[in-house]
């Protein structure tokens, strides 16, 4: 071939090149939601099995010899029998294999009311808006890009759905089977349109700063998400506290640590979450909805989702201590706020108030004699310039020289 047959057959191989990049892997079609749905599962499933713990949740190098750590014994406080799993089931008169899947409509109508508030809430003072945008702004913003401004936010209209609830027994790995730990597994359905909108530019600061930038809009919707939600409870354990001279303590005298007992939620690996995603590139020549920009959020979602609340990991919750105390009593005032305890609350008032007066009288003493110095013609701080000149003015109750 001649050079110019050679040249003109290299150009049009990297025609052809650049225009099958830009068809199959910009503009191609996306696969379809339920093919998706089907691909992400079998791949979490293949994945869960090679990560599946074989030990308990609650198992830990201090709570494997909780066994040796001996408590005071009490003659007030009576131990309670031991209760098992299926001491638990019986007395709440709950049969795992027989009793029917509960509907939830009661938790559902709790659910909406949180979340109408939590809407409300949001829509008056802004502030999802302000903390939203000072996270996205914040020290992990890439260097290429320039400030993400927030265009669009819509918490949506509809509320969760949760139905067909059972409980039934979990073993995760403890040695004895009637302490099986019981969880709760329920159906969870929401039909709404979450929407999180985005716009930014991309920045090319290479071989100098701003050497090109490109406009780039981004809109996120949530459409559906459908799966199966887990909840149990993590009981609270107690153990050895490491102590500072470990040779001269024993295990039987070292203080112990108590871990509050928490709330434990993940979704199972078939979970489905339909999303809607929205793209513009460029500034004239605008790129509208590419395939593939929504092929990559979507996936960096998922991605996000299973490594924190999709089984066998988790998310655990410690709850606070829900023995009734006085300080988070509300209503009207009882009659013990109304005698004893107004009149145990009288002599450390009257205290506060004559603190509070002499401090008062203190402050309006020194402005009058600030007062009577400004008028008499003593410019500020001669008193103590006169002091170090050596002149005969003292401050009252100064130490003799």
């Amino acid at each position: 071939l001649s050079f110019t047959e050679g040249f003109l057959l290299g150009q049009l191989s990297v025609v052809i090149l650049i225009g099958a990049f830009i068809k199959f892997f910009i503009f191609g079609d996306p696969p379809s939601p339920e093919t998706t749905a089907s691909t992400r599962a079998l791949a979490r499933q293949s994945r869960d099995k090679g990560h599946r713990r074989s030990f308990s949740i609650n198992s830990s190098p201090h709570v494997a010899g909780r066994s040796d750590i001996r408590h005071s014994s009490s003659n007030v406080l009576r131990n309670p029998p031991r209760l098992t799993t299926p001491i638990i089931l019986a007395k709440t008169y709950y049969n795992v294999n027989a009793h029917q899947p509960e509907s939830l409509d009661w938790f559902n109508v709790l659910i909406a009311q949180t979340i109408a508030q939590f809407r409300t809430d949001a829509h008056q003072d802004e502030a999802i808006l302000t903390s939203l945008t000072k996270i996205l702004n914040g020290p992990q913003k890439p260097d290429f890009l320039s400030s993400i401004k927030i265009t669009e936010i819509s918490l949506g209209e509809d509320f969760p759905i949760l139905s067909n609830c059972r409980v039934h027994p979990v073993d995760d790995g403890s040695t004895e089977p009637d302490t099986a730990r019981l969880q709760a597994r329920m159906d969870v359905d929401l039909s709404d349109l979450i929407t999180f909108g985005i716009e930014t530019k991309i920045v090319l600061n290479w071989p100098r700063p701003l050497t090109a930038v490109l406009p780039v809009a981004l809109a996120v919707s949530v459409v559906r998400f459908s799966g199966t939600l887990s909840i149990s409870f993590l009981h609270s354990v107690s153990h050895p506290t490491p102590s500072t001279h470990p040779a001269s303590s024993s295990p039987s005298q070292q203080p112990l640590s108590t871990t509050p007992t928490s709330l434990a939620f993940s979704f199972l690996p078939d979970y489905r979450l339909d999303l809607n995603v929205r793209s513009l590139v460029g500034s004239r020549s605008r790129l509208q909805d590419i395939p593939k920009i929504a092929q990559m959020v979507e996936n960096r979602l998922h991605a996000w989702i299973d490594e924190r609340c999709v089984e066998p990991r988790l998310q655990q919750v410690a709850l606070p201590s829900l023995w009734p105390r006085k300080k988070n009593t509300r209503g009207p005032p009882s009659e013990e706020d109304d005698g004893l305890g107004v009149r145990a609350s009288e002599p450390i008032r009257d205290i506060r108030e004559e603190a509070r007066r002499e401090v008062e009288e203190e402050r309006k003493k020194d402005r009058e004699q600030w007062e009577r110095e400004a008028a008499g013609g003593y410019p500020e701080g001669l008193r103590w310039r006169s002091r170090a000149e050596g002149g005969g003015y003292e401050m009252p109750g100064a130490m003799p020289m």
